[in-house]
């Protein structure tokens, strides 16, 4: 007999530790038999029994070895539902985010910020997709006053399914940019993906004629004219403005010092007080992110001493935005993830940072498919125009976009294929009393350089 999922959410009640991992087993948990490409974790259902879990959710009834196998569909799936049906009875509010860039750091701020004053739970590190978001919501119970959900995607109708588990009372697009050009199908193909969370927080109309009101709220960068477009398009009711200028926003702010770590100035444009704040985040693209966290914040009615101390309290990790400071050195650790937008960004703020000597680190950007070529000349090009002292490249792609176009390296710029050739080649000549960007994707694995500075 399947096991319904009103059957499985009373056993929640008891047991509401979940786990998908036998080697990290909660004792009396419910254990998830999830699949992967190389893995089927219904042929360890009976290791996790044996470890500790209370139940195993199971979909091979070959595995079915007694009463506390709970046999269903699909295991997936099930979790999805469980964790969608838990949501419906919580009576908080649910911050949902996504976006090209920034979408993780911003999340962290929003969680510095509301847990000042709320008892809140927020995405842990970036466990934001089909998988990562229902065991988040698994994770509320009834303590929680509010929760921040990231969604991540990388191709169309993946956040409508995030948002139908998370179903986000309030959320936010950081940005729409250029990243997984592949998965998406384009620039056009971003914008429609991420919109879909716009989508959700659009009043819906009832089958009789006119919109139906709805209590959801969308935070939205009046700065940003493709968010505000997409907004527009979608005829949304309940909105809450930020940005740089103070009309029409609840909150506006700018930097007043980026040397390399950000001070900002913000104001609450409906009191009119104006406050400073200091935080432990590089980066002028982190304004937006910084007044996105303070309009939240000013919404649920938290004081500004409260939205500060979050704000200054928050310290940027996992390789975002991360200063390192060395002996010799001031490194700018971002190389989480790499994408045309947050490349391009990275690389303008560096040519403003207030520093004696700069210097580029850039490797290659994967999952642009058929645009990376291009994408890659834009950087190389973008780098080619920002005043610093050296410029090093790292990958394949990167020196032939150079060659494509004619680009004759100068004393200052240097081409490896591989990290292990730019480990190599910054022995023989190390980098000293400079400000350095290190920035590319995941799969370059750049930390390795950090040693060496």
């Amino acid at each position: 007999m399947m096991t319904t999922t009103e059957q499985l959410y009373q056993l929640y009640l008891q047991h509401s530790v979940i786990s998908t991992d036998t080697r990290k087993i909660g004792s009396g948990s419910l254990f998830f038999a999830l699949k992967g490409d190389k893995f089927d974790a219904n042929t360890f259902a009976k290791q996790a029994i044996e470890a500790g879990a209370a139940y195993a959710i199971i979909d091979n009834p070959e595995y079915q070895l007694g009463e506390r196998y709970l046999l269903v569909d699909d295991v997936l799936t099930t979790l999805q539902d469980l964790a969608r049906h838990h949501r419906r009875q919580l009576q908080i509010p649910v911050v949902g985010l996504t976006g090209t860039n920034g979408k993780t750091t911003t999340k962290e701020l929003i969680n510095a910020v509301l847990s000042q004053h709320f008892k809140t739970q927020a995405t842990q590190g970036n466990l934001n997709n089909h998988i990562g978001v229902p065991l988040t919501i698994l994770t509320i119970d009834a303590t929680h006053e509010a929760a921040v959900i990231e969604m991540g995607a990388n191709h169309q109708k993946e956040i409508e399914l995030l948002c139908s588990i998370a179903q986000p009372s309030h959320g936010m697009i950081t940005n729409v940019g250029k990243a997984h050009l592949e998965g998406f199908g384009g620039v056009e193909g971003v914008k429609k993906g991420k919109g879909e969370l716009y989508d959700f927080l659009a009043p819906q109309p009832p089958k009789g004629g006119a919109f139906e009101k709805q209590d959801r709220i969308a935070f939205i960068n009046s700065d940003d004219a493709v968010l505000m477009e997409m907004a527009d398009a979608r005829h949304l009711h309940h909105v809450v403005y930020y940005g740089t200028q103070d009309i029409d926003n609840l909150i506006s702010g700018e930097i007043i010092e980026n040397a390399p770590l950000l001070t900002i100035q913000w104001t609450n444009n409906t009191t009119g007080q104006t406050y400073t704040v200091k935080t432990q985040l590089t980066g002028a693209y982190n304004l937006n992110n910084i007044l996105a966290a303070i309009s939240i914040g000013t919404y649920f009615k938290l004081s500004a001493k409260e939205i500060n101390a979050g704000i200054e309290g928050y310290q940027p990790k996992n390789n975002r935005s991360q200063i390192v400071q060395t002996a010799t050195n001031t490194l700018i650790c971002d190389y989480y993830n790499a994408n045309p937008s947050s490349m391009m960004v990275a690389i303008e703020n560096i040519g403003k940072i207030d520093a004696k000597r700069k210097v580029l680190i850039l490797g290659d950007m994967f999952e642009l498919g058929d645009e990376s070529p291009a994408e890659h000349l834009i950087v190389i090009q973008k780098a080619l125009d920002t005043p610093v002292d050296e410029r090093i490249f790292i990958g394949k792609d990167f020196p032939a976009a150079a060659k494509s176009m004619n680009h004759q390296p100068s004393a200052i710029d240097h081409f490896y294929l591989t990290a292990e050739d730019a480990i190599a080649g910054l022995k023989k000549n190390p980098i000293k009393n400079s400000t350095i960007l290190i920035k590319g994707s995941r799969g370059m694995a750049l930390e390795r350089l950090v040693e060496l500075f």
